[in-house]
């Protein structure tokens, strides 16, 4: 098991890694990346990384990290991240195609526990109190640096707490499957109408949900949405 996270210059196509964390066989890996892309303050703002930061830093495929990676590239190895499609994208992007099995903790825990508020990684840390463990893990991998939200190496540790969470309510090869099967949620997560029921939605404000479908929203909500107005 490789449990992933990543941050970016920005979540554009064009937006490059600019630090990258995993946890694996008792050892973590970390490392600031400088891939010759300014982070725009919006950026900086979310995970406190500036340029000045990364000055010095190396490039993706000159760092430890790739060099794990690149050696456990293999069907043999599961890699684990919060929103698996967008790390495996800027991963590809950066020269390496990952060939092993996936787990989408974020794809995983929307089908096992579908009344949840929310699926972010911070909300699903305090929601599923798993801060409590974080200190645990973090000694069990050996990292003494003082963990944070948004930063690479602290939200691997988050990761790989949820996918125990997870595997208490599922198998491997179920979280496997889930990762790539379409969510049919219940409620909203954001907007006008958070909280409340899609399906109830559907049917107060038709206009409104035509007019998501027509936005960059998640595809687990446009399926939601086409799933209730169909009836």
């Amino acid at each position: 098991m490789i449990f992933l996270d990543l941050e970016t210059t920005g979540v554009g196509a064009n937006d490059k890694i600019c630090s990258i964390a995993l946890l694996s066989e008792e050892k973590h890996y970390y490392s600031l990346i400088n891939e010759q892309k300014k982070i725009p303050a919006e950026a900086s703002a979310v995970h406190h990384i500036t340029n000045e930061d990364i000055k010095e830093a190396p490039a993706f495929t000159q760092s430890a990290v790739y060099d794990f990676l690149k050696k456990h590239n293999t069907i043999e190895h599961t890699l684990v991240a919060h929103d698996t499609p967008f790390c495996i994208e800027k991963l590809a992007s950066h020269g390496l195609l990952w060939q092993g099995a996936t787990v989408d903790t974020r794809k995983v825990i929307k089908h096992l526990e579908p009344e949840c508020e929310q699926f972010s990684l911070q909300f699903l840390r305090y929601e599923l109190q798993l801060y409590k463990r974080e200190k645990e893990i973090a000694s069990l991998y050996g990292i003494k640096d003082a963990l944070c939200a948004h930063n690479a190496l602290s939200d691997a540790v988050v990761v790989a707490l949820l996918y125990e969470y997870l595997a208490s309510l599922s198998s491997l090869e179920e979280m496997q499957e889930l990762t790539f099967k379409r969510v049919l949620l219940e409620k909203f997560s954001f907007g006008k109408y958070k909280g409340r029921y899609i399906e109830e939605i559907c049917m107060s404000d038709r206009a409104y949900v035509v007019w998501l479908l027509g936005s960059e929203i998640d595809e687990d909500i446009k399926y939601s949405i086409n799933y209730y107005l169909e009836g």
